[in-house]
């Protein structure tokens, strides 16, 4: 670790003098603001209210409510594509979800009752949509602009740790469709539902077939009149076997209720399931080509029609692009009310699309389901020390330090940044997983003399390299067009982490502060304060608390630590692992998938 000693000037002189008179390890109050009040925001509140003193947290968030994405969608058929008992946290199960996939609705109201049980609105500004963040030299930290948008007036705020928790897929966009603002019908995209259309007995275009696409058109076929389906490239559409939709019974519902231990093993199977998957997206890998078999199947068993069928079905591997279920989807495209027209939209008319086919396509009601502004570049300006801004830095490709740090931008943290497992596996956990890593972080900052932290330009750059060998040997270097993939189908993987969810929760569990500049508040030893202990504060504590009869010591080292953790020996071996093919013995005896490395 490369460390640094910033001139003792302003409140770093003020920080390290009142070290200097405090015992080791002593908390100085720490400012966090946090962007954001979807999923993660609440989490970072969550988790700073449970085991933080001496802060001050806010968090600004654009909407008028909680909840982030799942306030923002509302679409006809808007659901979670991951069954709904691993769309929790951890430690909040929901014993009343209404189906393995379970619709926005029931989602908002999970993450809206988990605000209102912990009491985390207190930190919540609604209706406060940040701006820009800019590094104050005198102060440290940053000082950020947040515009009310009821007033219309912006405010600047200060903060020592700044945390972005905007999120990847609430940045909606219209398609690149030339003539787009010529159309005279209505005009609507899924990310911008307006409730008060209704497409009874109406004619209907829906652009794109991704997981909003697919989403909606089982809601609306029944009730339009037509349904006429822009549909531009194939994607692959169908539940993992064993996780199919299934809508709980009345039965199951009271045991989920009553019986604790039901739910948690229920919970728990879906979850070691969805760990069980990473395999599909390794090439040559057993799981991969039964998968793969599988949905190719299941396609054709749904479509009924030859021309749909060649056109539908990738000839990339699955995985390339995200998985979706797509209940009811492909069954749709086979009545008779709905008209797939496949290829490209070259215009929009003043009726409706005007096709590389040649014929245009009036329709009274027009859905762009076409997705997210996905660049993880922030969508505000954020400017560091040098004056750089993140935007422009990651304009065209976006590096981070494990998803969520960037270097040279000190005292950010960013959820869900890229290489982060969005699309891993489970992702609530990844999340957990980021903010524990961000209260370690936030721990270190308040009880040492640091004034900056960011991770290392070169370990970014290893980690990268790293990444992008790894991506080699996976599904996702396909070249299919994929949000992954931020540079177009060739480019470089920028959304996945180079393995498991699981594998990143255990790289995650500790600081590796080899990795990070540090840059300190006067003498770096300062943190060791007036020469007493916490302990020696505290006269309700044990003095002595080191004298046993016996060591009960946690484990050391990591391998140790990781099987207590995970509980080893307490299940059953067999199921997950020999799904995979191509495994290697690794030290211990355990079997994992073999992938050649070579750096």
């Amino acid at each position: 670790m490369t460390d640094y000693v910033v001139p003792v000037t302003g409140w770093a002189a003020v920080d390290a003098e009142a070290r200097l008179k405090a015992p080791i390890h002593a908390q100085r109050h720490v400012r966090i603001l946090c962007v954001g009040a979807g999923a993660s925001g609440l989490l970072m509140a969550y988790k700073l209210q449970r085991h933080f003193s001496n802060y001050s947290f806010q968090i600004y968030e654009k909407n008028q409510e909680v909840s982030g994405t799942w306030f923002e969608n509302r679409y006809p058929g808007c659901a979670c594509d991951v069954p709904a008992h691993t769309y929790t946290w951890s430690f909040e199960p929901k014993k009343d979800w209404s189906a393995v996939y379970a619709g926005s609705k029931e989602i908002y109201t999970y993450f809206n009752d988990f605000a209102t049980k912990y009491g985390l609105r207190k930190f919540v500004k609604t209706r406060h949509e940040v701006a820009g963040a800019y590094w104050n030299h005198e102060k440290g930290g940053y000082d950020v602009h947040v515009k009310d948008l009821q007033s219309g007036q912006t405010i600047t705020d200060h903060c020592a740790i700044l945390i972005n928790a905007s999120g990847i897929l609430n940045n909606w966009a219209w398609p690149a469709i030339p003539g787009l603002d010529k159309y005279k019908g209505t005009l609507l995209h899924t990310a911008n539902w307006d409730d008060n259309v209704d497409l009874s007995g109406r004619h209907v275009g829906l652009i794109g077939n991704g997981s909003s696409g697919i989403q909606v058109l089982p809601q609306i076929q029944p009730i339009t009149k037509k349904v006429t389906t822009f549909i531009r490239e194939p994607t692959w559409v169908s539940p993992v076997q064993g996780l199919e939709q299934h809508v709980y019974s009345q039965e199951e519902h009271r045991d989920f209720e009553t019986k604790p231990d039901v739910l948690t093993e229920y919970r728990k199977g879906i979850e070691r399931g969805m760990n069980s998957q990473f395999g599909i997206f390794l090439k040559g890998s057993n799981i991969n080509s039964e998968t793969e078999a599988h949905f190719r199947q299941q396609m054709r068993e749904k479509l009924q029609n030859p021309y749909l069928e060649e056109r539908l079905i990738p000839d990339w591997h699955v995985g390339c692009r995200r998985l979706t279920p797509g209940i009811g989807y492909l069954e749709s495209l086979g009545k008779p009310n709905v008209e797939v027209v496949y290829g490209e939209i070259n215009e929009i008319t003043e009726r409706g699309c005007l096709c590389d086919n040649g014929k245009e396509y009036p329709v009274d009601v027009l859905i762009c389901a076409t997705g997210f502004n996905t660049s993880f570049k922030p969508r505000f300006p954020v400017v560091g020390p040098s004056g750089k801004n993140l935007q422009d830095v990651w304009a065209n490709v976006a590096e981070s330090y494990m998803g969520l740090a960037a270097a040279d931008f000190p005292n950010y943290l960013i959820f869900l940044g890229p290489n982060c497992p969005i699309g891993n596996g489970p992702v609530l956990c990844a999340i957990e997983c980021q903010a524990d890593y961000m209260c370690k972080v936030i721990d270190r900052f308040q009880t040492h003399n640091i004034a900056q932290f960011a991770p290392k330009a070169e370990a970014i750059s290893d980690f990268i390299a790293f990444k992008d060998r790894f991506m080699q040997n996976t599904v996702w270097q396909d070249p299919c067009r994929s949000w992954y993939k931020g540079a177009g189908p060739d480019g470089p993987v920028t959304a996945l982490w180079p393995g498991s969810t699981l594998h990143y929760m255990e790289a995650m569990m500790e600081l590796r502060l080899e990795d990070w500049d540090i840059k300190y508040a006067g003498n770096r030893f300062a943190w060791l304060g007036n020469g007493y202990s916490q302990t020696e504060l505290d006269e309700t504590a044990d003095w002595a608390f080191y004298i046993r009869e016996q060591d009960d010591d946690e484990p050391i080292a990591r391998a140790r630590r990781l099987r207590v953790l995970n509980k080893s020996g307490t299940v059953q071996p067999g199921s997950t692992m020999a799904l995979l093919s191509g495994d290697a013995a690794l030290s211990d005896g355990a079997k994992a998938p073999a992938i050649e490395m070579k750096l």
